[in-house]
């Protein structure tokens, strides 16, 4: 079942629209916020949709406020975790029967992160990221993820070996001091957008698929 929603990101900001995918056998639901240049409808992000249906994961996706404004770059990060925290209410009245879990793609998943680093989210029960964005392209440094110390959920990280936007000898020795100690998935030859090359022989799909059935056995343990 798939429904459409609005609800109030921030009180300056207004309101934003959200996609509930709940499948039949839905037995979590994942609050998903999308990258900094491409909203919910996505195709990345409908693909990632589609495949935790197939598993049973119900997802919430929603559209930060200059995304739903549709000009401009992304809001101050103020009001892009106050939209998080917002979004995670209302996958809560929802779906208010599901165990919740939190994070996005890129920047949604970095944002969700600050927001819990800051203050708890409310019934959510770990966060997972897809690309998590370390450090600009070029620029490797581990300080955007300083704050993963003060998130104290499970955390799942889910990166390509090709991602320009998160160095692996950065990020594993960041995430070796984290408690509780995050789990770690290393998708082999994906970039930032999780694509390959032809020459792995593996496609696109093949990608969603493994992020979706990682994402479905990470969460069983907590849900």
């Amino acid at each position: 079942m798939t429904s459409e929603h609005r609800f109030v990101a921030t009180g300056s900001a207004g309101e934003v629209s959200a996609v509930l995918v709940r499948p039949a056998d839905a037995w979590c639901a994942f609050v998903f916020g999308h990258g900094a240049g491409a909203g919910m409808r996505h195709a990345f992000m409908e693909a990632c949709a589609t495949r935790f249906a197939e598993r049973g994961v119900a997802t919430f996706r929603y559209h930060f406020p200059y995304m739903e404004r549709g000009r401009g770059g992304p809001d101050r990060a103020p009001v892009l975790s106050e939209t998080v925290r917002s979004a995670v209410s209302e996958a809560a009245r929802v779906a208010p029967d599901l165990p919740l879990f939190a994070g996005g793609k890129s920047m949604g998943g970095r944002m969700t992160s600050t927001a819990a680093a800051d203050a708890p989210l409310p019934g959510v029960r770990g966060l997972a990221f897809l690309g998590f964005p370390l450090h600009a392209a070029g620029r490797d440094s581990a300080e955007r993820g300083a704050h993963l110390r003060d998130v104290g959920l499970p955390t799942l990280f889910m990166q390509g070996t090709r991602d320009g936007l998160a160095n692996l000898d950065l990020l594993r020795p960041l995430l070796a001091d984290i408690v509780p100690r995050p789990t770690l998935h290393v998708v082999e030859g994906a970039d930032h957008g999780f694509h390959v090359l032809k020459r792995s022989g593996r496609s696109d799909d093949d990608v969603l698929d493994e992020l979706a059935a990682t994402f479905a056995v990470w969460a069983r343990g907590f849900a």
